[in-house]
């Protein structure tokens, strides 16, 4: 790689205070999807303060820091939104007061995945300090709404912010290894009508519950059926929700709704699944409507954004490029060569490979088991290695 890798260690060993308590910052500040504003400013802030050439925040609200301004473009994404924290009162500490504690940061937002901009952001600071530039641009983007909508942020950037990058890596958990694609999804609505009527007299009604308790069943047994892919596995289906519209409790219900998590193996699109659950005998006798949903959002900026929830598969050959250029750098950086995987949820690489067909990696801090738990948490060592993967791999991409 024609790099000092012991330097490049030893220099980000050195920032280490500095990534600490950069790393509690970001935990202290709520950052639900819609409200990342103070935590995207404090985010800039650090860019500036450790000498990114560039540093804006895009009409949507993700932060930009931009190193160098080659031909080769590369785009790092970690998403900055989190989840809510749920039962406060399953948590062992304040969600929002990270503790550290024998080499791990504990709090909301540690795994799944605001911790990981530490990482890209203080390697934007080694490239510099170490003259590891190159003929590349990077973007570090710290994205928002992505809990909300996957890949929402990043086709903004790309399409309306016009910054379209030749390569995608995504910092989501990978536990230190290289994943290369994920399962897509789709979120759809069911709805059938019945007829109410009294209770007393159920049978002067048409129960839409009882109607829908068929379709369930159905959906149920589709998901034996579906397919499977060797690397990625089987395409699922669930119910998520159900509800139901009644004039009173004393009343048959007139119409009842499902909501359905339907996820993608390859193969598989919102084309033929949506044909396979209208095609099921219930949805077609009780003429069901069935209808895929829409994200409509104002972003803390102010700006109206909207998407069909729809989110592709995805999945890049392990002899791509820019995998095998990943598997090195973590070599390099790990010593050892790192697993190559998938991971089990959904990321914002449903917009850049899913969607625009740009080859997409991923290689993250953290293990993903902990995303979304009250015991979220990162490992200070595995800050420390993700920092140098990020600072080695672009000047890996244009060798």
């Amino acid at each position: 790689m024609n790099v000092n890798v012991d330097q490049l260690k030893h220099t980000v060993t050195c920032y280490k205070q500095d990534m600490i308590k950069f790393a509690k910052d970001l935990i202290q500040i709520p950052s639900l999807s819609c409200k990342e504003g103070k935590l995207v400013n404090r985010i800039a802030k650090e860019m500036q303060k450790v000498g990114f050439d560039k540093v804006k925040i895009d009409r949507m609200g993700n932060v930009i820091g931009q190193i160098g301004s080659g031909k080769t473009k590369i785009m790092v994404d970690a998403h900055i939104d989190t989840v809510d924290v749920g039962d406060r009162s399953q948590w062992k500490q304040d969600p929002f007061s990270p503790i550290v504690k024998d080499g791990i940061i504990y709090g909301r937002g540690a795994t799944d995945q605001k911790l990981a901009i530490v990482s890209m952001v203080y390697a934007g600071k080694a490239i510099k300090e170490l003259g590891l530039e190159g003929d590349y641009t990077v973007w570090m983007v710290g994205s928002c709404q992505e809990e909300d909508c996957d890949g929402l942020p990043l086709l903004h950037i790309i399409q309306n912010e016009k910054l379209k990058p030749h390569y995608v890596v995504l910092t989501e958990p990978t536990n230190l290894n290289v994943y290369r694609g994920h399962r897509g999804r789709i979120e759809i609505k069911i709805v059938v009508k019945g007829k109410s009527c009294h209770a007393s007299a159920p049978e002067r009604g048409d129960n839409a519950v009882y109607k829908m308790s068929y379709i369930v069943q159905e959906i149920a047994e589709l998901n034996k059926k579906l397919r499977y892919d060797k690397f990625l596995g089987k395409g699922t289906i669930a119910v998520t929700c159900i509800e139901c519209k009644t004039p009173s409790l004393n009343a048959v219900p007139d119409e009842a709704t499902i909501y359905i998590d339907r996820r993608l193996t390859v193969g598989e699109t919102k084309d033929t699944v949506m044909k396979e659950i209208k095609s099921l005998p219930s949805i077609r006798k009780f003429k069901a409507k069935v209808e895929m949903l829409y994200y409509n959002a104002i972003s803390w900026r102010g700006l109206k954004v909207q998407q069909e929830k729809y989110f592709p598969t995805w999945v890049l050959p392990e002899e791509h490029k820019l995998v095998k250029a990943a598997v090195k750098t973590a070599t390099v950086v790990l010593g050892k060569p790192p697993k190559v995987d998938k991971w089990t949820f959904s990321t914002n690489g449903v917009a850049t490979a899913g969607r625009l067909k740009i080859p997409t990696v991923g290689f993250g801090p953290s293990n993903e088991i902990y995303a979304h738990t009250v015991n979220e948490q990162m490992p200070i060592d595995h800050l420390v290695k993700a920092t140098m993967f990020y600072a080695l791999l672009p000047k890996e991409l244009v060798k």
